[in-house]
């Protein structure tokens, strides 16, 4: 990580990294929740890996540093079924920090929460200001891309994934070279329809995990 974006009092996203201008929201944390002062400097970016240092004066962001461009994060895509509860933002929130480029909800056989149209809507708009918030906190200039629920077989049939499920063979080098996006299945596991389905069925160690926890192993092992 460069050493400005990791020693910068704060780090918000923006429309436009030329002419910065954060959200209300955004400057009511940086100056009353933070408490910043006139002179600290705060980093932004517009998400999409553009971003330079900024300097806080009299409520506005002033840059004092040119535009920098990280390149986009490794392809890692999670695509996992719905946890229950506020597990799911807890999941969506440290995917996030690790760096994951893409999270995906998907619907198994025997997933449990399901939504309908109107509340997949309204808990995306959510989950995507928890990923929006976590790449803040962790310095990301890259926002992770979220999407879903989708059906499990729409994944499986794109085939190069990777599903992860205690049956399977262990991780190898060689796994992880072949996919870009690993699937991880609801607590009740997935059916043996959605495993025969699949290219390749790995497994993440010898214990049965939650879904979020099964989640966060998945990247640790294809972020690193």
């Amino acid at each position: 990580m460069n050493p400005a974006l990791r020693s910068s009092a704060a780090h918000v996203f923006v429309e436009s990294v030329e002419a910065p201008s954060p959200s209300d929201d955004d400057m009511h944390h940086l100056g009353r929740v933070l408490r910043l002062r006139n002179g600290e400097h705060v980093t932004v970016s517009d998400g999409v890996g553009r971003w330079r240092v900024t300097e806080l004066h009299s409520g506005a962001l002033v840059p004092v540093g040119e535009v920098l461009t990280e390149p986009a994060a490794a392809e890692v895509t999670i695509a996992a079924a719905i946890p229950k509860g506020d597990r799911l933002e807890w999941m969506i929130q440290k995917l996030t920090e690790l760096g994951v480029a893409r999270i995906m909800l998907v619907d198994c056989a025997r997933s449990v929460v399901r939504w309908d149209a109107a509340r997949a809507s309204r808990q995306m708009q959510r989950l995507e200001r928890v990923a929006r918030e976590a790449a803040m906190q962790s310095r990301r200039v890259w926002l992770p891309v979220l999407a879903g629920p989708v059906q499990v077989a729409v994944v499986l049939a794109a085939g190069n994934v990777l599903v992860a499920d205690p049956s399977g063979v262990v991780l190898s080098d060689r796994s992880r070279t072949l996919a870009p996006t690993v699937i991880i299945g609801p607590e009740g596991g997935f059916d043996d329809a959605e495993l025969a389905a699949a290219s390749e069925v790995v497994s993440l160690g010898p214990l049965v995990l939650r879904v979020e926890t099964a989640a966060i192993v998945a990247a640790v092992r294809f972020l690193t």
